[in-house]
């Protein structure tokens, strides 16, 4: 009686050379993505990494404040448009007499909102690294505009934290966020593929990610 083999037929291995080309694909891929995603971050993250430091050594930086005023009359015709302006509202200030403020004071109050009261209305003109503002009386037509800053490193601060930097920085940060993402999930993966000829690769990736824990669970409290 013939005997028949029952061990199933073994998948081939795979030729090396398919595996060594499948391994240049993603390297390439992955150097592509890294040094891209480095290049649009690289900027960024040098500004995002000083300002991290100037902002944990916040209160050893001296800043000496600097306050600016300036004073101009509204024109009497647009005086005379404030009229119909809502005595308690926070609308943006008729356009005409935006362009005024932008002329007289340089400043950009269209559609920005107020606090209007019978008496004034007032403009909150915050700025990175500063605040300002501007008032208007209503009855007299007198205006002014005070303006503060705080030199360049609160105003580097401010852009690190998006603080009173408008919709475009907004979005820049998440931009930027993204790319460093990239960055260093595209650095995770070279890693991983450089690992096995490195032996202290994932020891030292240990490492980077045991220091902070070990800190936030002694020392935070």
């Amino acid at each position: 009686m013939t005997e028949t083999a029952a061990n199933p037929a073994k998948t081939p291995p795979k030729p090396k050379a398919a595996l060594n080309a499948k391994r240049s694909f993603w390297l390439k891929q992955l150097h592509s993505w890294h040094w891209i995603s480095a290049a649009v971050s690289l900027v960024g993250m040098i500004l995002f990494a000083i300002t991290g430091i100037t902002l944990n050594h916040a209160a050893q930086i001296p800043a000496e404040p600097v306050t600016r005023e300036a004073t101009a009359t509204l024109p009497a015709p647009l005086l005379a448009r404030l009229a119909d302006f809502p005595e308690e509202t926070t609308d943006a200030v008729p356009a005409p007499v935006a362009r005024w403020a932008a002329e007289a004071f340089k400043v950009q109050v269209d559609g920005k909102p107020t606090e209007t009261t019978a008496d004034e209305i007032y403009v909150a003109l915050t700025t990175p690294g500063g605040d300002g503002w501007l008032t208007i009386d209503r009855s007299t037509g007198e205006a002014v505009h005070e303006k503060t800053t705080r030199g360049v490193v609160a105003y580097l601060n401010d852009l690190h934290k998006g603080r009173n930097a408008g919709k475009v920085w907004y979005w820049f940060i998440d931009v930027f966020a993204l790319a460093c993402v990239i960055f260093s999930v595209t650095g995770l993966a070279l890693l991983w593929l450089h690992a096995r000829g490195r032996p202290s690769t994932w020891p030292i990736v240990a490492l980077g990610l045991l220091i902070p824990v070990v800190i936030a669970l002694l020392f935070i409290h």
